[in-house]
C-alpha cells in the first residue's frame, strides 16, 4: 500500500495562517531555503506520535466559493477534546463547516474552515461516542 507521507495547505496570507496553527495545534514552521514555502513539523523531532508533517505554500489560484466544497484533500487532526479545541479554533479566528457529531462507539468528529478558508477536520477518540 501507499501511504500519504506530506500534506499542503495553501493560503492567501501565510504569516495569519502559520499564526492560527500554531495557536491551535501548537504546530512549528521553518522556511524553505528562501522559498515562500514553510515546512509545517506536526510533533517534535524523534517523536512516536502516529501522523505526517507537511507544508504551507501562498494560494496559487483562487478559492472556491463558499459552499462549492473543497477541492483538495481534507486532512484531519486527532485531539484530546474536541470542545476545547473547537473554541480554540473559533476564537482563532477559524468556522465551524460541520458541526461536532458522534462516530458511535469510535469518535467525535466535526469539520472547520481556517482562517484562509480551507477545510479541516477534528477527532476526539471516545469509544463511549453516541
Amino acid at each position: 500500500m501507499n501511504r500519504v507521507v506530506h500534506f499542503e495547505i495553501q493560503a492567501d496570507n501565510p504569516v495569519r495562517a502559520m499564526k492560527f496553527y500554531e495557536d491551535v495545534f501548537g504546530w512549528k514552521f521553518e522556511q524553505w531555503n528562501k522559498q515562500e514555502y514553510w515546512m509545517i513539523m506536526t510533533a517534535g523531532k524523534g517523536s512516536k506520535e502516529p501522523g505526517i508533517n507537511g507544508g504551507l505554500l501562498p494560494r496559487p489560484a483562487e478559492l472556491p466559493p463558499t459552499g462549492f466544497g473543497t477541492n483538495a484533500y481534507v486532512c484531519t487532526i486527532e485531539v484530546d477534546d474536541f470542545d476545547k479545541y473547537a473554541e480554540k479554533i473559533v476564537t482563532g479566528g477559524g468556522a465551524v463547516a460541520l458541526s461536532k457529531y458522534a462516530l458511535p462507539g469510535i469518535a467525535w468528529q466535526g469539520y472547520f474552515v481556517d482562517t484562509e478558508g480551507n477545510t479541516f477536520g477534528v477527532h476526539q477518540p471516545d469509544k463511549n461516542a453516541k
